[in-house]
């Protein structure tokens, strides 16, 4: 886990984590269009590689379909690297792109869906896709059940031996977890919290320059 954008580049301030919702397990509905069948999959995704093995199961399930088009954000909702969408044969925009509109609307994040389409020998023509998509994306999202997600930053605190025991127990206090900790000549920690000012104030005001506390690399 790593701090999002964690100061402000012009006032230095500490930016606020985006809380936001995530499924809290995989759910599944259907329409059927013109004897056309959409399947759509959704399931929590804590990063790229979750999702991709998420879309390669659910292409397991279901071999003998025509499409398994995606769509995901596979962390939270402002992290452009963990976007994704796939039409999967279907005529380009009009599978993935509608689904991941309406992905991205929702606010979720940590979310992959997959429709799996058995073609039913009707054309729907373009719009009809982009309107089939998109409904059965909604559809699975009105089942989920959410569950929030509050991001952590990641603190790194070096200190004389002296300051451990007081470290340990603000650390406690603060239900900064997990905690990592090196020895070598200072004691290092390495610890995740949801609200980082009160403990890197803490660590200013009583460390008399003995500990160097900071906010990790996002």
């Amino acid at each position: 886990m790593s701090a999002s954008s964690p100061t402000d580049s012009k006032t230095g301030a500490v930016k606020k984590p985006v809380i936001y919702s995530k499924p809290k397990e995989r759910v599944q509905t259907e329409l059927e269009i013109k004897r056309s069948r959409f399947i759509a999959i959704a399931a929590p995704v804590a990063n790229v590689t979750e999702c991709q093995q998420f879309i390669q199961s659910v292409r397991e399930e279901y071999p003998d379909a025509r499409h398994h088009c995606t769509a995901f954000i596979a962390g939270a909702p402002d992290n452009t690297q963990c976007y994704g969408m796939s039409d999967d044969g279907e005529p380009s925009g009009t599978a993935g792109k509608p689904m991941f509109n309406v992905v991205s609307h929702s606010g979720l994040g940590q979310l992959a869906v997959v429709i799996v389409r058995y073609f039913g020998g009707i054309k729907l023509g373009t719009g009809g896709l982009v309107k089939a998509y998109s409904q059965a994306t909604q559809m699975a999202l009105d089942e989920l059940e959410l569950i929030e997600v509050r991001p952590k930053y990641g603190v790194r605190i070096e200190a004389d031996y002296a300051f451990e025991s007081d470290i340990r127990h603000w650390l406690q206090q603060l239900d900064a977890d997990p905690i990592e900790c090196d020895y070598d000549h200072q004691v290092n920690f390495q610890v995740w919290l949801e609200e980082p000012e009160e403990l890197l104030d803490k660590m200013q005001q009583v460390g008399q320059g003995r500990i160097n506390s900071r906010l990790m690399d996002a």
